[in-house]
């Protein structure tokens, strides 16, 4: 209880604060021991990017806002090597480095897409990322935030160099469009150097709610060309199907002509901007949520479930009420089907006449590769085993963008 605090304690607690997380529901005794105890993941990687978010994101709040970022700002990083012996080596490495790249210009992104940098530190840093069992390109690693606004990706160093690359005319863009694009919300990039080893990671804003449970996925590429999921993927409890999965499923994105004017706008700009960076081989990720089917799911684990004490509000796990990342949500509780599309900004509810009450999640997913010699060779011999007319994955910039948002519209009824 505040009220009760004595001077000298008040004093040396905003001391403190400066140091760690406030941890929201906590007696502020035992200072040492929850310093220690503070960025605990099962991994140590996670718990250094726990400590490196919280002290990145503290640094930045006493560094003024810049009236316009700088040439040099899109070339800078801050970094800190920490040589702590006291640390209890389970939880946190003793010896790591923590860099972040671009900090003011990931701060005015984060910005630009209303996202606050408080809370982006407390999902980050409040409890440990989530492991998700999703793989990315290439096997590519991901997590989510603990409470699955944003996403996590250990990504490598040529993703770095190119998104250093694209960086101001991404910047550039985002600014034109008031935030306002289904391209990936590059929030934060970050190096981690524990044991020697380098990990590089990127966050970005999760397509998918927080709230709403997607029952079905989609990476689609506008390409028919061995574009579907395999077996060990259809294994999984959530698949990501492909192009010729979404075809033979018979699956239409019902939205009303109001939306679909807005998002192919959207899409449009996205994909004549990537073309003219000469990036490909993005996907749109689309994610069904179906409402009727989890109201249902709702009721029934209600009825195998004990009561709980305190109601949470359907984010999975609970916000401590008085926490500074659930004013966003307080205004109204929302009932099924319901989104914030402040939060949920991918989100589009199906059409009145759809068949199925459905919400639909649909982004830009994997941005980060630039038509290369790479590229080229691997057009060469596709060319060669599927034929010119092949609807390969592989083709130029232009001719892939033009293919992605051709198919993009014959999906959407």
């Amino acid at each position: 209880n505040a009220s009760s605090v004595t001077p000298a304690v008040a004093r040396k607690e905003e001391n403190i604060a400066a140091n760690i997380a406030s941890k929201t529901k906590t007696k502020k005794k035992h200072f040492v021991a929850q310093k220690v105890k503070l960025f605990r993941a099962s991994d140590p990687l996670l718990s250094v990017l726990m400590w490196g978010v919280n002290h990145s994101i503290n640094e930045l709040s006493h560094v003024q806002i810049p009236i316009m970022l700088m040439p040099d700002d899109f070339k800078a990083y801050s970094k800190i090597k920490v040589d702590n012996h006291l640390f209890n080596k389970e939880n946190m490495p003793s010896h790591f480095k923590f860099k972040e790249y671009c900090p003011l210009v990931f701060r005015n992104l984060r910005e630009r897409f209303g996202i606050d940098d408080q809370d982006f530190s407390n999902s980050l840093t409040r409890s440990a990322p989530l492991n998700s069992d999703a793989q990315g390109r290439s096997g590519a690693r991901f997590h989510t935030s603990y409470d699955k606004r944003y996403v996590i990706k250990i990504i490598s160093s040529e993703d770095v160099a190119e998104m250093h690359n694209i960086l101001k005319k991404y910047h550039q863009f985002i600014v034109e469009c008031h935030g306002n694009t289904l391209l990936p919300q590059f929030l934060g990039m970050y190096r981690l150097t524990v044991d020697g080893d380098e990990t590089y990671m990127i966050v970005t804003r999760n397509v998918f709610s927080h709230r709403l449970s997607v029952y079905k996925k989609y990476d689609l590429k506008g390409s028919t060309v061995a574009r579907e999921a395999s077996d060990k993927e259809k294994a999984k409890e959530l698949p990501t199907y492909k192009d010729n999965d979404f075809i033979n499923d018979g699956m239409k994105i019902c939205i009303d002509g109001e939306n679909k004017k807005m998002f192919l706008e959207k899409l449009k700009k996205d994909v004549e901007f990537l073309a003219q960076l000469k990036l490909m081989d993005y996907s749109l990720l689309v994610g069904i949520h179906d409402v009727e089917r989890a109201e249902q799911e709702e009721v029934e684990s209600e009825d195998n479930e004990p009561e709980e004490e305190g109601e949470s509000d359907g984010g999975g796990i609970g916000t401590p009420p008085d926490s500074p990342s659930n004013t966003l949500d307080s205004t109204k509780p929302l009932g099924p089907g319901e989104f914030d599309p402040a939060i949920d900004v991918y989100a589009i509810k199906s059409n009145d006449n759809a068949t199925k009450k459905e919400i639909y999640f649909m982004a830009i997913i994997d941005i980060l590769q630039h038509y290369d010699a790479k590229k080229k060779a691997a057009h060469a011999a596709k060319t060669v085993k599927h034929g010119a007319g092949a609807e390969i994955s592989t083709v130029n910039p232009e001719q892939y963008s033009k293919r992605f948002y051709d198919f993009i519209t014959t999906i959407l009824s």
